[in-house]
């Protein structure tokens, strides 16, 4: 794992709030993919003890496992991050560059805000889906823009965030649409609603393009949410080329313009228990 030094700086952090147990730092999260092997009632119940603020991803669209999310969610002091709307990255004919598909993305959104709701989920998780070949870029943006246009009304009024990732074509996602957080950033301020931001996966920009901080610092005010995994084999922070502790650092920092949280999403290979413990350290600043 990466040393704990807190450096300097953090007298700059402004609006950080106490997590579970009384933590200060990131809001910290995980995606139910870490977890899935265990009972949902053990799940819960360790990431509470640990100290993590927050579950998400769970496949709501299975209602025994829906069920079972809220059943168990008034248990603990967690909250319901997010959940997936339109499917997953290929999005199956309900992605945002096709106008054929976006009747059936505005359905699959919808259904995903009722899920939303009944969870307490405030963000969902959307994707662009690949490219359609033989259609300029510029035009499928355009289609991208006019179907998040048409479903942030709805966003607005349920006060639920569409969050649209940012994913990498080299190694793990060949064809998506979205792959660089400048698109990103000019897809958000097309739409130009605040209930439509990035989903800036920290694995995939460095994959990308890197420069992570920077591009945080850019992007703070159109980014609702992180994902995490370091580079390369997409694993816990430490098992790689990525300084996350300065990265945790920079996300503090911009606190005051960041009121998300940060979710782990990797193939752990410490002991899943230990590195969950590690991983809350590392994202704690005081």
């Amino acid at each position: 794992m990466l040393a704990d030094s807190s450096g300097g700086g953090l007298g700059r952090a402004r609006a950080a709030q106490p997590g579970v147990g009384g933590q200060k730092g990131i809001r910290l999260s995980t995606t139910w993919g870490l977890v899935r092997k265990m009972p949902v009632r053990e799940a819960l119940a360790l990431l509470a003890r640990l100290g993590y603020d927050g579950y998400e991803m769970f496949d709501w669209r299975d209602p025994i496992v829906l069920e079972a999310f809220l059943q168990e969610k008034q248990k603990h002091p967690l909250t319901c991050e997010c959940l997936v709307g339109n499917k997953g990255v290929t999005a199956p004919r309900c992605g945002l560059v096709n106008p054929r598909e976006r009747e059936e993305f505005l359905h699959q959104m919808d259904m995903a805000m009722e899920a939303a709701k009944k969870a307490g989920a405030k963000q969902l998780v959307t994707l662009t889906g690949n490219e359609l070949g033989g259609l300029p870029r510029t035009e499928q943006m355009a289609n991208a823009v006019a179907a998040l246009r048409e479903a942030a009304p709805r966003l607005e009024k349920e006060g639920i965030t569409a969050i649209v990732e940012v994913l990498n074509t080299y190694v793990d996602h060949a064809g998506y649409f979205l792959y660089y957080v400048r698109d990103g950033a000019e897809l958000i301020d097309r739409v130009g609603s605040p209930n439509v931001k990035i989903l800036f996966d920290i694995y995939h920009v460095q994959i990308m393009e890197g420069n992570l901080i920077q591009n945080m610092r850019n992007n703070m005010d159109r980014i609702g949410h992180f994902h995490i995994g370091d580079v390369p084999g997409r694993h816990e922070p430490g098992t790689g080329e990525i300084s996350y502790r300065n990265v945790f650092q920079a996300i503090y920092e911009l606190c005051d313009r960041f009121q998300g949280s940060a979710a782990l999403e990797y193939n752990p290979l410490a002991p899943f228990e230990e590195d969950l413990a590690a991983m809350r350290k590392m994202t704690t600043f005081g």
